[in-house]
């Protein structure tokens, strides 16, 4: 119940949350309390989480989709509406400050490609870097409001850990699709897996059947390339080249789903072999789109990159540039943060300098298909500061780590132009940025990003000295197909001193 101290506290629109909580006491009749002090403390934290949102402040934020308070896709308010967020270099650092930011005590997981459904309104965020630090979500770098180009199963989500002190009723448990485990399909059961409603035999809805039991499709929770490339693997069909959330080959009302919460490595010979919910159990969780259903296209040829770890390590250096020569790597976010509260408070900011970590990365393409962006080009984002269109947003991340694997720095490269920089003796360059050019990597061709370059760097000025572990990573979010990803990024032991930085023992790994 809500004493009259406490609506004084609460204010106008925050009444609401007390006729909230007077409807959840009235419907479950016993609710637990381990003390006074808990259910204080539970009235706190959603006073702090429905504040910004009843009362409709620039920058609230909330979950939907999920099953429960403390998990969903994310939304964000902008001028008094709401506008999803993009998964594009979405990662832990982003997710925890969401949980924070609603009260939650942290972040359990993050997700990505619209896992609580497809983005039900327009994107108002999109390359969000934060560094951890920041009390809200709109403290951090973005391209600015409404600026994108995602799709709606872009859409970024979390699972926060719930709050200890929950109102949880006594007579009513709550199962989360968090808590639901997931195993592969044991060996005693087989998994049948064919596509069906599709124009060719390579493509169409996913649908699988335990022990030649019913068949029926795959929810299309998180469904990804990576589960489609093992599709098309068990199939003999190649290779995956998409892999949609979508009824276009027959939703819910021609196959219902038999299988939920896949997820798969990648290199998985079946889909047996991934992740999912218990099927033997009936255990079925569908979020977002109950229409939607997971489905693939496949192809015979696909790229494959591959990241040139020696070019890393031998022009791995160290330079102190001052920022009067960053100005146009700051318009892209390509510092620190702290660099841009020194341009804010310093007048004489352009003398500064910053410490860089720079070095060469190249991709080379060993596949049997070019390597395309996946937007059209009527989507590619003019960049002035470059003088060429930039076709892919995110295509290679550059981040160190500590030896306890937590992330302590991270270059920011806002967008990319792929071409033809070199390729091997009889083969033709056939991309190139100059003059709007079209854009990819050749068969046998690298696309190579001279250290010299713009953002080719890691901002280690508030670096401690130390040893490190230095990840180069490209094509991170698997966002274009490619026949596999186990040799997309390097990962590097870095010593990194007050004088010289070195690195060395690079090995190939996966983003």
């Amino acid at each position: 119940m809500c004493a009259i101290e406490d609506r004084k506290v609460l204010k106008m629109g925050l009444t609401l949350v007390c006729l909230t909580l007077l409807a959840i006491h009235m419907a479950d009749a016993v609710v637990q309390h381990r003390s006074l002090e808990d259910a204080r403390q539970e009235r706190q934290r959603l006073v702090h989480r429905y504040t910004k949102v009843l009362n409709k402040e620039e920058g609230a934020i909330r979950l939907v989709g999920g099953d429960n308070e403390y998990e969903g896709n994310i939304e964000v308010l902008h001028n008094g509406k709401w506008g999803a967020v993009c998964d594009d270099e979405w990662d832990s650092t982003e997710a925890d400050i969401v949980c924070r930011q609603l009260g939650f005590p942290g972040m359990r997981r993050y997700t990505r490609s619209g896992f609580f459904g497809p983005a039900r309104r327009r994107f108002w965020m999109d390359n969000l870097f934060c560094e951890g630090h920041e009390q809200e979500l709109v403290d951090c770098h973005f391209e600015g409001w409404g600026e994108n180009d995602c799709e709606p199963g872009e859409a970024a989500g979390v699972v926060c850990y719930p709050p200890e002190n929950a109102l949880i009723p006594m007579a009513t448990p709550i199962i989360r699709d968090e808590d639901l485990p997931k195993y592969p399909i044991h060996s005693r059961s087989r998994l049948y897996v064919r596509l069906r409603g599709g124009r060719s035999r390579i493509e169409g809805r996913v649908e699988v059947s335990l022990d030649g039991g019913r068949w029926g499709s795959v929810c299309a929770d998180g469904w990804s390339l990576l589960e489609a490339n093992v599709v098309c693997r068990q199939l003999g069909l190649g290779y995956a080249s998409e892999a949609f959330q979508t009824d276009f080959f027959g939703g819910f009302n021609v196959s219902r789903p038999v299988l939920s919460g896949s997820e798969c490595y990648g290199n998985e010979t079946e889909l047996a072999d991934c992740l999912h919910h218990d099927a033997s159990q009936g255990i079925i969780s569908c979020h977002g789109n109950r229409q939607h259903v997971a489905a693939v296209i496949c192809d015979y040829i696909a790229p494959d990159l591959v990241v040139d770890y020696l070019e890393i390590e031998q022009t791995a250096h160290l330079e102190d540039r001052p920022m009067l020569l960053m100005q146009c790597a700051m318009e892209e976010n390509c510092v620190a943060n702290e660099a841009y509260q020194i341009q804010r408070d310093d007048p004489h900011w352009r003398y500064r300098s910053r410490r860089l970590l720079k070095f060469t990365a190249a991709a080379i393409n060993a596949g049997n298909a070019d390597f395309r962006p996946f937007k059209e080009k009527s989507q590619w984002e003019w960049h002035m500061c470059h003088m060429h269109f930039h076709s892919m947003e995110v295509f290679a991340t550059f981040d160190i780590f500590n030896l306890r694997g937590i992330k302590v720095a991270q270059g920011h490269k806002a967008s990319f132009c792929l071409e033809d920089s070199n390729c091997l003796p009889g083969v033709a360059k056939k991309y190139n940025c100059a003059n709007s050019g079209d854009q990819g990597i050749s068969i046998n061709c690298s696309d190579v990003y001279l250290y010299n370059l713009d953002c080719q760097w890691v901002d280690v000025t508030d670096l401690i000295p130390g040893t490190y572990v230095l990840k180069i990573a490209i094509n991170p979010e698997f966002k274009v197909a490619e026949m596999n990803y186990d040799n997309n990024a390097a990962i590097c032991d870095l010593i990194y001193t007050a004088n010289f930085a070195r690195v060395q023992n690079c090995q190939l790994g996966r983003p």
